[in-house]
């Protein structure tokens, strides 16, 4: 391929997976407890480590370089969920409240069921 079309092509990698990043951060601030937040970052962030890893492998595009790629997501796609299961077990057995709240309704869905 040509270079620039190349170059599209690891800026909107990058772009989505900074997305994604970002995503996993607002998701911790945001979600109410301890299960969602982990939830919130093994998800995006996986995602978006995934995508900036592919990014970097088509940037320099030598196969020792996507194979390293290759092996980051990997060793991060094995761990990621391993470390969310084990902090969510700990969790549990120390007692952690969980969020027992519900999401407040739209106002045009409680102008339906009226």
């Amino acid at each position: 391929m040509t270079q620039p079309i190349l170059d599209a092509i690891v800026a909107a990698l990058l772009v989505l997976g900074g997305l994604f990043a970002a995503l996993a951060g607002l998701g911790v601030v945001r979600m109410p407890d301890l299960l969602t937040r982990m939830q919130a970052s093994t998800k995006a962030g996986t995602l978006g480590l995934g995508l900036i890893t592919v990014a970097a492998a088509v940037s320099v595009g030598t196969v020792e370089f996507a194979l390293r790629a290759v092996l980051v997501m990997a060793f991060f796609f094995l761990t990621a969920p391993v470390g969310a299961h084990v902090l969510s077990r700990a969790a549990r057995a120390s007692g952690v409240e969980l969020w027992t709240g519900k999401v407040p309704p739209r106002a045009q869905d409680s102008e339906r069921s009226q």
